[in-house]
């Protein structure tokens, strides 16, 4: 176990120097700031492309979510800025449903290397924005889902001196403290620190669960000359969810609950418990005005490790009983990811140029040793459950030998894009990027191989788009991008007919993207078709091969739709942001009576047709309060099992005041106290409840 108890110690010992530089009267006396959207919210750059660059010259959708979009909505995960996304939505856990299809990978400063693995959800303490790039980024990030890509950007040490501490309390006996510091190690601020703690524990709405987090970051910047910059980074999580891995509620065909959510399957005994520590270092230069260039390397290894119940359905006899098994599992994995990217701007033939070139490489060594226990273990009742009768199931688990699933993963690409100056309104951008992979699996039981498979292969993927900028604050644009993404290493299998070549697909995309009246209005719609081919699904014209199914490439999925999102300033005092999103992913080529992975028919499953997310925010200057409302409604879809999940629109409401020295900030979730299912997964373990109302109060202080 990761022992963070000195993070809060460490974190206030700089407390004293930055008493002594707290600021003047006169700056940052005031914590609330008017006009939130033109001065906080607004985009002007994102590193999303793998180098600076203005939104407005990036020929695909793309929204970024600061730091202070967080703060203003006491964001505390990834779930809890999905609203504020269009065109993305929840599947399960990490995961999420992006453009139509399931996404479950994560970018950190534009590296693989994601410490939240399994069925742990990514913090939102140390990340200082968050990108996402939607549709295939297969030119910049390489093999991936075709959705899109969310990248988190860390907070990094900053040379000016600042102290923040978040204290919270809420419902559901939520606790937490959270501390962070800045400043110079020198007087010259060639070297300047980070260091942060963040705890929180709470006991939510599910019977029987318990959650704490705990997370340590820091970080040291050093300035090698005027134009470099050396960031060394390490941070380290310990998440602890008792009655965990936490399933769903079992739910009707029509998507009715069955029972109260607040049933779980787990017993008090259960427990996931996720160690994490990530190492990272990147350097960033300029030579001269024309050249840039920026390099990284980030290390993580984690250990996620699972006692739990999982549910199996229904009783065949006894409708209100739930069978379940009891499952020991052990995941590590141990990723190492590098990256290089420079950008050079020229000008060749009487037009401008900016070139980039860029690699990355990663290796991922991922375990799972897994035992499951099922003869003997007691069904629940969904009408009554009675629980800590099965405290014996992990001791006679133990009995059993463990199967051992050991999956290696290396990836290795390198990229060239060209954006060319046509005239001054017109740009027009061509890349390519050449990939190689290679996968393997090994599967042993009791220290007997079962199954030993891999694959390798490359590919070359092109991305090509017009803009055109009428205005400085306007541009439309027209793109087509390719991606793909390895089959499943499991599905290399031989007697599976394996090996097969990758996931294929492409995207063919249109929009505007605007920053009118003096950055006051930022309004971006796109217009999207994604083609994915060469999907595997079994194959009825032959038979099984010592047991396993034959799986052939028939599958092909088309998804479309459209995207709106705004964010504006209506007065000085009140800003808006919405977002829609319509979308429809559907199979449309495969073979009759079979059907491709989170496919039902031909809809995918928790691919909603229509996603709206709002939030508004309005401030009382006078009495230093900031009054805000938000929102999401989902449209009605499928679960993997086919069942129903039935729409619902929820809304959230905050205050916060003011303090002078600090500020309070009351926020209500779900005010209506909506019953609602987030996404749906299977018949045997039911649809994930949403939380009901809950309220959250944070008190802010900042020097």
């Amino acid at each position: 176990m990761v022992r963070l108890w000195w993070i809060p110690m460490l974190v206030a010992v700089p407390a004293p120097a930055l008493a002594q530089q707290a600021a003047t009267p006169d700056d940052d006396a005031e914590i609330l700031v008017q006009g939130r959207a033109q001065q906080l919210y607004r985009t002007l750059v994102t590193t999303v492309g793998k180098s600076a660059q203005d939104p407005l010259d990036i020929p695909q959708a793309l929204q970024v979510i600061n730091h202070d979009l967080f703060v203003d909505q006491g964001a505390r995960d990834a779930t809890d800025l999905y609203r504020n996304i269009s065109g993305v939505s929840a599947f399960s856990y990490a995961g999420v449903t992006f453009r139509g299809f399931r996404q479950d990978e994560s970018f950190y400063d534009g590296m693989r290397g994601n410490p939240f693995i399994g069925f742990s959800v990514p913090q939102l303490f140390n990340i200082d924005r968050v990108e996402v790039l939607k549709g295939p980024a297969g030119l910049f990030f390489g093999p991936g889902a075709p959705g899109g890509i969310i990248n988190y950007v860390s907070k990094t040490p900053s040379d000016r001196s600042a102290l923040r501490t978040v204290v919270t309390g809420g419902t559901y006996a939520r606790a937490g403290i959270s501390s962070e510091a800045t400043g110079r190690v020198d007087r010259d601020g060639v070297v300047s620190y980070r260091v942060g703690g963040f705890f929180e524990a709470m006991e939510p709405f599910r019977r029987n669960t318990l959650n704490k987090m705990l997370i340590g970051d820091a970080g040291l910047s050093i300035r090698t000359h005027p134009g470099g910059l050396l960031t060394l980074q390490v941070t380290a999580y310990d998440s602890y969810l008792r009655a965990n891995r936490l399933r769903g509620v079992l739910v009707d065909d029509k998507g009715r609950f069955l029972t109260s959510i607040r049933w779980n399957a787990n017993e008090k005994s259960d427990w996931l418990h996720l160690n994490s520590t990530a190492w990272s270092a990147r350097y960033a230069t300029t030579i001269g005005d024309a050249i840039s260039f920026d390099a990284g390397v980030r290390r993580f290894k984690s250990t996620e490790r699972q006692q739990y119940h999982e549910p199996r359905g229904r009783s065949t006899t006894n409708p209100d009983l739930v069978v379940r098994e009891f499952r020991d599992q052990v995941r590590p994995v141990d990723g190492l990811s590098f990256m290089a990217n420079a950008t050079a701007t020229t000008t060749l033939f009487g037009m401008a140029h900016r070139f980039q070139l860029g690699g990355d490489w990663y290796r991922e060594d991922n375990g799972l040793s897994s035992r499951i226990l099922r003869s003997g273990v007691l069904p629940l009742s969904l009408s009554n459950p009675v629980y800590g009768r099965s405290s014996g199931d992990a001791l006679r688990a133990r009995a059993l030998p463990f199967t051992v699933t050991d999956t290696r993963a290396r990836r290795v690409g390198a990229y060239a894009q060209d954006q060319i100056s046509l005239t001054e309104r017109l740009l027009l951008v061509a890349g390519v990027r050449w990939d190689r992979f290679e996968d393997a699996v090994r599967v042993a039981t009791a220290g007997r191989v079962t199954s030993d498979s891999g694959y390798r292969d490359s590919d070359v993927t092109f991305r090509g788009g017009l803009i055109y900028r009428p205005r400085t604050d306007l541009s439309l644009y027209a793109s087509w991008s390719e991606g793909f993404d390895p089959q499943a290493p499991a599905s290399q299998n031989r007697d599976a007919g394996g090996p097969f070549a990758p996931v294929t697909g492409n995207q063919v995309e249109a929009g505007v993207k605007s920053r009118l009246l003096g950055g006051r209005l930022q309004a971006n719609a796109a217009l999207y078709r994604i083609l994915r081919s060469n999907l595997l699904q079994v194959d009825p014209t032959r038979s099984p091969v010592n047991g396993v199914d034959p799986l052939s490439p028939i599958g092909e999925v088309t998804s479309k739709g459209f995207e709106v999102d705004l964010t504006t300033d209506i007065t000085p005092r009140w800003v808006l942001l919405v977002n829609y999103g319509y979308n429809d992913t559907r199979v449309t080529d495969t073979v009759a009576g079979q059907a491709v992975t989170d496919a039902i028919g031909s809809r995918f499953a928790n691919a909603p047709a229509h996603k709206v997310g709002f939030w508004t925010r309005y401030q009382l200057e006078s009495i230093g309060t900031a009054f805000a409302l938000g929102g999401e409604a989902v449209s009605s879809r499928i679960s993997r099992s086919g069942q129903a999940v039935r729409p619902y629109a929820i809304f959230d409401a905050s205050i916060t005041k003011s303090l002078g020295f600090a500020e309070l900030m009351l926020r209500v979730d779900n005010l209506f106290d909506k019953v609602y299912a987030a996404s749906g997964f299977t018949r045997q373990t039911g649809h994930f409840p949403g939380e009901p109302r809950t309220v959250l109060a944070e008190l802010r202080t900042r020097f």
